[in-house]
């Protein structure tokens, strides 16, 4: 018999492996010891052979390495397995898919943004499952309460949850346990982070209150505190706390890059100069060079000002701000090819900035349209969405928008605040599946002709100009009132322009638009008139139209276009006053944005025009 030498084990003498733990059998020759004649005198004593031994060993080793060949294909199959049921899986649900829009069930934008919607939630779901897994430890060994057994299996229940991906019930089981220890600043932290992440800022706050109330120098707590109440319009309570936090942590970079723009949003610019600098110095990220960038070209320190923006475009050459930006100040420095070449890759970046906005709210904001009512519970998540929005926490308000929409799915009038809103977050896909659904409720002309314009917009950001084109067509076909027939050659004119194929269409395109346009819209066909005759390098023409069109209403888009004519055509001065009023304009975008409100509260001509136009249509068709 034979005994293993790693488990000790008795084995035949005819075995190969042993029958406890499969380990390969090794019998090791050498010289005869007196205990081995003593039992057994017969035995013949065997020359050591240390060939032998290593021939047994790489034996043993060559088994080992065909059991690890073994193992990977077993996983290859395995995975192989997984990626054809995955493929299998995907042929079924487009099958399902193809079958519901055949019956006219459910259309491809509608599935396609539920997938999105729900991949967005659960990939959120994982990151507050692993967030939670390093925390959950250190809440459990703060608890202090009276009822330790149930405050730990509330614990496991919120665990469980987000391992099915459930967040709701796990932030409800999480709520329940914080009941039972008002103390633990842990799990006060982690629900005020989630509420935050989620854009209850309101409700985030309580928890970062109840943190700093248990620990005063707790970091986090300190920074979200004091966001939290800048955004709320509270900006001596923000100070205080970001300040308190910079004392505490001096090396950090949040308390000093948070307590910076806290200041630059004062217009205390030398102080938050001194604090980014010092951020900067810590972590150099793109956000903060260009808020100390800013900040420097407001100082007049246009030098250190290039320095930063260059540095900023380097890191993120899509930057478009940092590329205006960096415009100006070579302008300012007379650099006037490099200052061109700028505004140019700005434009390029974003060809329709604020041009957009100052069309299509124009269009949604009138309050005398017969939009759909809002009911009190969407409303008052509306209105909370639109005072994120005064306050440029647009992620913020986008939670609060699908709260609204969680309330009324079906609503034209959120559903095109939350296209907006979307829009001026750049997401631009979401805000094209949005607008596509509004078309499909086929609302009133002028939400309508709001929708079309956004589409336009959402697809022109992403590329698809000619695509673009193909919707103002259908504009074109399906409108029947002057406005949108406006709309509709106003934006293929700026299409056109900006694909800088066909110029003489898209010159038509925009006088067509400005011969259908009522007195009120007047502007947008004259920038767009402008803006082809610069792309047609006919610059006189192009000064002229930009000039007028900024009469009649004042845009940053216009006049960065304006600005960029005067440059080419030589007028270095006029260049630098209209680029800096557009840039004057465009830090003031709400308050611009609140002086357009109240313009088209007042266009009751347009209005009853629309109307007049429309009981016309049916009458003759009577």
């Amino acid at each position: 018999m034979m005994f293993c030498q790693a488990c000790g084990a008795r084995n035949s003498e005819d075995q190969e492996h042993c029958w406890r733990c499969q380990q390969k059998l090794l019998v090791v020759s050498g010289p005869m010891t007196e205990e081995d004649r003593a039992l057994d005198p017969e035995a013949e004593e065997e020359a050591f052979s240390l060939d032998e031994h290593l021939l047994e060993r790489i034996s043993i080793l060559e088994e080992a390495v065909k059991r690890t060949a073994e193992t990977l294909r077993q996983l290859l199959a395995a995975a192989g397995g997984q990626e054809r049921a995955l493929v299998l899986g995907q042929a079924g649900l487009a099958t399902m898919r193809e079958l519901l829009e055949e019956k006219q069930i459910l259309h491809n934008a509608e599935w396609t943004q539920r997938w999105e919607e729900k991949m967005e939630y659960q990939l959120l779901a994982l990151e507050k499952r692993e967030r939670f897994g390093d925390s959950k430890e250190r809440i459990v060994a703060l608890f202090r309460g009276k009822k330790e057994k149930l405050f730990g299996q509330l614990v496991e229940d919120a665990e469980y949850a987000l391992f099915a991906l459930d967040i709701e019930r796990a932030l409800g089981a999480l709520e329940a346990a914080y009941k039972l220890d008002r103390e633990n600043y842990e799990l006060a932290y982690f629900l005020g982070e989630t509420y935050f992440n989620e854009g209850e800022t309101a409700t985030a706050l309580a928890f970062f209150e109840r943190v700093l109330r248990v620990r005063p120098e707790h970091f986090e707590g300190l920074v979200y505190s004091g966001v939290i109440h800048q955004e709320r319009g509270d900006a001596g309570r923000a100070e205080a706390l970001l300040r308190r936090a910079v004392e505490l942590y001096p090396d950090h970079f949040l308390p000093l890059f948070s307590l910076g723009a806290v200041y630059a949003g004062q217009g205390r610019i030398k102080q938050a100069v001194a604090l980014l600098e010092q951020a900067v110095a810590i972590d150099g990220v793109t956000q903060a060079r260009y808020l100390l960038g800013s900040c420097l070209y407001e100082m007049g320190r246009r030098s250190a000002a290039i320095a930063q923006m260059q540095e900023v475009v380097r890191q993120d050459p899509a930057h478009e701000e940092a590329h205006h930006l960096l415009g100006l100040a070579y302008l300012d420095r007379h650099w006037n090819r490099k200052a061109l070449e700028s505004f140019r890759r700005a434009q390029q970046l974003n060809p329709s900035r604020m041009r957009y906005q100052d069309l299509v709210r124009y269009l949604s904001g009138q309050g005398r349209s017969p939009l759909p009512q809002v009911g009190a519970e969407a409303r008052r998540w509306l209105d909370e969405g639109e005072r994120l929005l005064e306050r440029d926490s647009a992620e913020r308000a986008l939670a609060a928008y699908r709260r609204a929409l969680k309330a009324e799915p079906e609503n034209p009038t959120l559903l095109m605040t939350y296209a907006l809103a979307c829009m001026q977050l750049q997401r631009h896909r979401e805000g094209e599946l949005v607008t596509r659904k509004v078309l499909d409720l086929d609302p009133e002309p002028m939400l309508k002709a709001t929708a079309y314009a956004t589409l336009i917009e959402a697809l022109r950001s992403s590329g698809r100009f000619r695509e673009g084109n193909r919707v103002g067509r259908r504009l074109l076909e399906e409108g029947q009132s002057s406005y949108a027939q406006a709309i509709g050659y106003y934006e293929m004119a700026y299409n056109l322009a900006e694909m800088e194929e066909d110029l003489d269409r898209a010159l038509e395109y925009a006088q067509k638009a400005l011969d259908l346009s009522p007195e009120e819209l007047r502007q947008f066909p004259l920038a767009a008139l402008g803006w082809v005759h610069f792309k047609r390098r006919e610059f006189d023409q192009a000064i002229g139209y930009l000039e007028r069109s900024s009469e009649l209403g004042v845009s940053p888009t216009t006049l960065t276009h304006l600005g960029m004519a005067l440059l080419a055509s030589g007028d270095e001065s006029g260049a630098r006053r209209a680029l800096a009023r557009a840039r004057q304009i465009d830090r003031a975008g709400i308050s611009l944005e609140q002086r357009m409100m109240e313009c088209l509260k007042a266009s009751d001509r347009l209005l009853a025009r629309v109307r007049e136009g429309r009981a016309g249509d049916e009458g003759g068709r009577d």
